[in-house]
């Protein structure tokens, strides 16, 4: 492990609410994980910002109506706002609606971390751990390596679940 790989591990990672203020911090955190690919639209900076807007005022009202019970949290590390996580916890799963971290935060084990923690708690209720990640996301490959497997393919994403250890999988979840 680098050095920069075991930076954060060493540092405080704390969860807290989300709340109103974080707005502008929700938005610049959602703008980092979509800025590569919506300049390669060929946009102006105002064309690509006015779209991001929209899309993240979407995907927050999505979230809302689809997950309405779920914990939004804000993730520090070492008191300084580095991503978020959403969870949507139902009697038969866990659901990781989103987990996100600015670019200066990825690849140092923060996100393997807490996911870590909701497998442990999905594994302690004996239900499984979902989530739906796009095709080409580079997580895909983290989930892979945490014991996740694809359980859908709805052409854009893929739904993968983590079972809990000693329960077989027969079709569908």
């Amino acid at each position: 492990m680098s050095k920069s790989d075991s930076h954060y591990k060493t540092e405080q990672i704390i969860l807290r609410p989300a709340q109103t203020d974080d707005e502008a911090f929700l938005y610049q955190l959602y703008e980092s994980t979509r800025k590569e690919e919506v300049s390669a639209f060929g946009w102006d900076v105002a064309q690509q910002e006015t779209f991001l807007k929209f899309q993240f005022t979407a995907q927050r009202s999505h979230y809302e109506m689809a997950y309405p019970a779920a914990t939004h949290t804000i993730i520090l590390v070492n008191d300084q706002p580095a991503g978020r996580i959403l969870v949507f916890r139902a009697e038969q799963e866990i659901h990781l609606v989103d987990i996100a971290l600015l670019p200066e935060y990825r690849g140092h084990g923060i996100g393997a971390e807490l996911i870590g923690g909701l497998i442990e708690e999905a594994a302690a209720k004996g239900v499984p751990l979902k989530l739906h990640v796009e095709k080409h996301n580079r997580a895909a490959r983290l989930y892979d390596r945490l014991g996740f497997t694809v359980i859908a393919d709805t052409g854009v994403y893929y739904e993968m679940a983590r079972l809990p250890i000693g329960r077989q999988q027969s079709g569908p979840l």
